[in-house]
């Protein structure tokens, strides 16, 4: 198993990479410091939005799911998914990222639907 990062330093890392690329980026929803999941609401130029949600795998390895399924999903539909798992959990961070192409952003890998 891997040693796991405060997602407080994780967002400011990937803040920080979205920086360095030129990637618009906001924090929608600050969660825990220290153990609060996260929410990556994907929204390119080009419509429609993605919502990766943070999972592990059953030998601990991080990863991302597509929450709002593989096919992009209407503004809309992406904050109303949104709106339901921050009412679940309120620790959750949500992170808008102003592109569809993160793979490269990220550490861990998208699982494939």
């Amino acid at each position: 198993m891997e040693a796991r990062l405060k997602a407080g330093i994780w967002v400011k890392a990937l803040i920080r990479r979205c920086d360095l690329a030129a990637i618009g980026v906001a924090v929608l929803a600050r969660g825990d410091p220290d153990a609060g999941a996260i929410l990556l609401k994907l929204s390119p130029r080009e419509g429609g939005c993605t919502v990766l949600a943070q999972a592990r795998r059953p030998d601990g390895a991080a990863i991302w799911m597509r929450a709002t399924g593989n096919a992009p999903v209407s503004e809309s539909e992406a904050e109303a998914y949104i709106f339901r798992q921050r009412k679940r959990d309120p620790d959750l961070w949500v992170i808008e990222i102003e592109t569809g192409a993160v793979a490269e952003l990220l550490e861990s890998p998208i699982l494939a639907a």
